[in-house]
């Protein structure tokens, strides 16, 4: 059977395996989780961090993103029916 564990506890092991003031294995035992687990969780944090100081810049850039495929789709659809329509004259 497999444990789930919640968020806080999971931050809190990896804050832990980042300090490195405990060795991997100490932890494991320690919080009854396996080694490759808490490494795992320790990458994913250390991952996670540079999108805390994205700040706006980030968020513009996904927003820019949706509305350029917004527009394309209308694009594509307008030369569709421009299409149809010429046809049909």
């Amino acid at each position: 059977m497999r444990k789930s564990f919640d968020k806080e506890f999971m931050a809190r092991v990896a804050l832990e395996a980042i300090k490195e003031e405990k060795t991997i294995a100490e932890l494991s035992s320690q919080y009854e989780v396996h080694r490759t687990q808490i490494t795992k969780w320790r990458k994913r944090a250390l991952e996670g961090l540079a999108g805390i100081f994205q700040g706006k810049e980030g968020k513009n850039v996904e927003e820019k993103a949706k509305v350029i495929d917004e527009l394309y789709r209308q694009i594509g659809q307008l030369k569709v029916e421009n299409e149809w329509l010429k046809k049909k004259i």
